[in-house]
């Protein structure tokens, strides 16, 4: 089965809400594992199932920044866990800084999604997230401008069971510094090449 992908219902940008938002979010998804046929869990999972493990929403890990033009807009493959390639168009360059360091990803397009693709790993991949990365769905560029908000960054659904073909991070997406926000190591996590 290919990645089931999704987005927040709700998104405050701004963490007005005290964090609010992500937290219901949070609350929804739990949920859905539980109790969703469609959930990405076995039945003994979900059996078991007593939540996903979260990092504390972060405000700091909201980032708002010009997305740049890519070197190239020629369809990549992306490696998945299955061994089959994934093509995606690269869409755009992001540049921001955490704690202090600097870093960018390359948000990819899919003609499955009007929302951008950013499928990465960090500095807490394989310790406090998952070892073959994290994804997060950026809505589309206003004005080339793009709201990333790593809260909402979660394991794909092959890190549940191996049931699953799932797109592997590019090396270039491959972060030095910690996203310390969105879904935390699950576990039990299936093992994937990476």
């Amino acid at each position: 089965m290919d990645e089931h992908r999704h987005r927040p219902h709700h998104h405050d940008a701004e963490g007005a809400d005290g964090g609010r938002a992500v937290l219901e979010f949070r609350r929804e998804k739990d949920d859905f594992f539980r109790r969703d046929p469609r959930s990405p869990l076995t039945r003994a999972q979900r059996a078991a199932f007593a939540g996903l493990a979260y990092f504390p929403p972060n405000p700091e890990l909201v980032i708002e920044g010009r997305l740049e033009p890519p070197g190239s807009t020629d369809p990549i493959d992306l490696a998945t866990t299955t061994g089959e390639p994934e093509p995606y168009v690269p869409a755009g360059v992001l540049r921001f800084s955490v704690g202090g360091r600097a870093a960018h990803v390359m948000l990819y397009a899919s003609p499955a999604s009007e929302d951008l693709f950013l499928p990465f790993r960090d500095a807490t991949s394989g310790a406090r997230s998952y070892a073959a990365g994290r994804y997060l769905e950026v809505p589309a560029p206003e004005d080339g401008w793009v709201l990333v908000d790593f809260n909402y960054a979660y394991n794909p659904y092959c890190a549940y069971n191996d049931g699953w073909r799932c797109p592997l991070p590019p090396v270039d997406n491959w972060l030095e510094v910690p996203i310390e926000a969105g879904e935390r190591a699950f576990p039990g996590a299936a093992a994937h090449d990476t």
